[in-house]
């Protein structure tokens, strides 16, 4: 059975083959590929992966780059192709010919696109001819997401628009208007696929919502290699410090944090909030305060009125070992995102078994138990007023992080629930055993 995966990135194992850098996105694929590759005798899957390639990889002039590469003796072939991520709001008809070229090269017995993010993937669902052998699986949801993007930010914030984002057409309300663009794009291609893998109860009632005809199946993820194993140790930790996984856009809910920092603070004086991912609030040179965004001012703003200019940590872009050994250092993990499906971070955070928060929002409760496995917080509701609830949500983060921290033995329990859930859930024999029956089902069952 020849298998081919449509990715958003390439993977670190493959870009390591080429002595490319690789993307932090999404390096959970990897070891899956990894799984199914060593697996490959026994699930009689034969698999390919195409993926948007970076220049240095493609030919001059052309458009598509076919390369078999072997992964810790295993073979693999992948295609790479030419296709603009940066405004992925823009549909390039021309897609649909590097795809095809691609099947006609591969001849896959099914296709299984991962996300719906990017244009390739609408690009995929309309070339491929077999719908019924064509599966999806859901990351986040840009359609949804676009409803949620703003955060309950002030009316002026959202209005706000600075040099940068004047000139790169960029503005908070622009990037809003971006991912509803992306959003009509992945409807239709949901709309056109057979089959949909998911794994909460968000993504399955947007997805039936659009396409009751496809067939649904619960798919969990398995998580990057580094993160099994390893385990969370308070004596280890930096006393008081939380972390976020990024905080670069206003999904992420950065802000939220930073307005819940001063009521923490009156309780526990010495606490940091530590941040992975691009920063988007420098501003020492001159350069970065022309590139400052709407965002980033804003972020700077609460940072500068609440004082925390000592008590927020830029991390930067951090690789696979780098993250965990950041979430190993600290005291506390919090997802504070307006929006997520099952944000992968808070499965890292689990499965290391270290205290987390999260919002009460999108598909998180699918794999975040709360009251058992952390504390589930009221996150952002649309619809709500944005100056009153911006700060009722912040003051729910507060009091979640304070309740976690003063009372340890039952931090301890969350940890072990936590860790226990996330073992079930990322899983990677029974991920890999899942993805091989629901690929057997598509091409047996439901091929012709």
């Amino acid at each position: 059975m020849k298998v081919l995966w449509l990715c958003n990135v390439m993977m670190p194992m493959i870009a390591k083959q080429f002595n490319l850098e690789a993307s932090n996105k999404e390096g959970w694929l990897s070891g899956l590929a990894s799984v199914i590759l060593k697996k490959g005798h026994e699930n009689g899957i034969e698999l390919a992966v195409a993926f948007p390639a970076p220049e240095k990889m493609l030919s001059e002039g052309h458009e598509v780059c076919t390369h078999a590469i072997t992964i810790q003796g295993d073979s693999l072939v992948c295609y790479g192709f030419r296709e603009d991520v940066s405004r992925p709001e823009f549909y390039d008809g021309g897609l649909e010919d590097r795809l095809r070229r691609i099947i006609e090269s591969c001849r896959p017995d099914m296709v299984h696109c991962f996300g719906t993010e990017y244009p390739h993937t609408l690009a995929m669902c309309r070339i491929f001819p077999q719908k019924q052998r064509l599966l999806i699986s859901i990351q986040g949801l840009c359609s949804v997401y676009a409803e949620s993007y703003f955060a309950n930010m002030p009316e002026k914030v959202v209005k706000s628009v600075t040099l940068r984002d004047y000139l790169k057409r960029d503005s908070i309300r622009e990037q809003q208007q971006k991912f509803a663009m992306r959003g009509r794009m992945e409807i239709e291609a949901v709309k056109l696929a057979g089959n949909i893998a998911g794994r909460t109860e968000w993504d399955r009632f947007h997805t039936k919502e659009w396409n009751p005809e496809a067939r649904y199946y619960n798919m969990n993820e398995t998580l990057r290699e580094s993160f099994y194993g390893a385990e969370w140790n308070r004596e280890a930790c930096i006393p008081y410090s939380i972390f976020l996984s990024q905080g670069d856009y206003p999904i992420k809910g950065f802000h939220y944090m930073l307005k819940a920092m001063p009521e923490i603070l009156k309780k526990f004086p010495d606490a940091k909030v530590y941040v992975a991912g691009n920063s988007v609030i420098e501003y020492r040179t001159i350069k970065q305060k022309l590139k400052i965004s709407g965002y980033g001012k804003y972020l700077r703003k609460l940072i500068r009125e609440n004082g925390l200019q000592d008590r927020i940590v830029m991390l930067g872009k951090l690789d696979e070992e780098q993250m965990r050994e950041r979430y190993l250092k600290s005291h506390l993990f919090v997802c504070c995102s307006s929006i997520e499906n099952s944000p992968n971070s808070l499965g890292e955070a689990m499965l290391l078994g270290m205290p987390c928060i999260s919002a009460d929002v999108g598909g998180v409760p699918s794999i975040f138990t709360g009251g058992e496995d952390g504390i589930l917080y009221e996150g952002f509701r649309k619809g709500l007023n944005n100056d009153r609830d911006l700060e009722a949500v912040s003051a729910r983060l507060a009091n979640a992080v304070i309740e976690i921290w003063n009372n340890q033995e039952k931090q301890d329990e969350y940890c072990r629930n936590a860790r226990n859930h996330a073992e079930k859930n990322h899983n990677r024999e029974i991920n890999c055993a899942k993805m091989t029956e629901i690929y057997t089902k598509i091409v047996m069952e439901q091929g012709e």
